[in-house]
């Protein structure tokens, strides 16, 4: 594992054990954290691999991610390759790191890849790519920052029609708090979005993908994030 030496990168961390339970002291030989101050994480990397580990599991934001998947490639290191969603970004991470050295990586995914010609006559897709080209026409439609934004504010217009003319901060706070099955334009289909005074993560599902060619390609069902118990 290799993960950002921070509150982001040790969450990760805890969810991971979380999940591997009992098996992750025998399953997980290897725990590297970088400092977001230090220029490359190059040493990490070789040093992950002189441990044998067939599983690379990286959490890392996009800078950092870019230098790991380039840096595993120039080493010859053929791990199975899990990368977190935050750097799955193709115009941020994958094109500078190169796209023959992503290929097999596995991640997840919440919106619709801009990337993917499934979405190309998609209605929610298309109001997006209309939404760049009239307000926004430098943004890079592969940046999946770009596309988070766009989310995220479609999401906080919704809180604010749910509050009506009571802008309080309360009220804006309790109606946050209060999102039911909401859908912005750019989630993957059957991915909703709702939170409670108990539950502020706004997004607990998730699709896994494999980068193949110059995009990722979703598999499998929609899954909960969502721990019982």
């Amino acid at each position: 594992m290799l993960y950002q030496n921070d509150d982001y990168g040790k969450d990760y961390l805890k969810g991971l054990k979380d999940g591997l339970g009992e098996k992750a002291a025998s399953m997980i030989v290897a725990e590297e954290s970088f400092e977001t101050t230090e220029p490359t994480i190059d040493n990490h990397v070789v040093k992950l691999k002189s441990t044998g580990a067939d599983i690379f599991f990286d959490i890392a934001t996009p800078k950092f991610a870019a230098q790991a998947i380039k840096k595993v490639a120039e080493i010859e290191w053929k791990p199975l390759h899990i990368l977190n969603n935050v750097s799955a970004s193709v115009g941020s991470v994958i094109q500078p790191a190169g796209y023959e050295n992503a290929q097999g990586i596995i991640s997840a995914a919440y919106l619709k890849d801009v990337s993917d010609p499934q979405w190309d006559n998609d209605p929610g897709m298309k109001q997006f790519l209309d939404f760049l080209a009239k307000d926004f026409p430098e943004g890079n439609k592969l940046d999946g920052s770009v596309e988070v934004g766009y989310g995220v504010v479609q999401t906080v217009v919704q809180v604010l029609k749910q509050c009506g003319d009571n802008l309080t901060r309360e009220n804006i706070m309790k109606q946050a708090a209060n999102l039911k099955d909401y859908r912005t334009e750019v989630l993957l289909p059957g991915i909703k979005i709702n939170t409670s005074p108990a539950h502020f993560a706004p997004i607990s599902q998730l699709q896994l993908q494999v980068f193949k060619g110059e995009r990722w390609v979703l598999f499998g069902d929609i899954i909960s994030g969502e721990v019982g118990g």
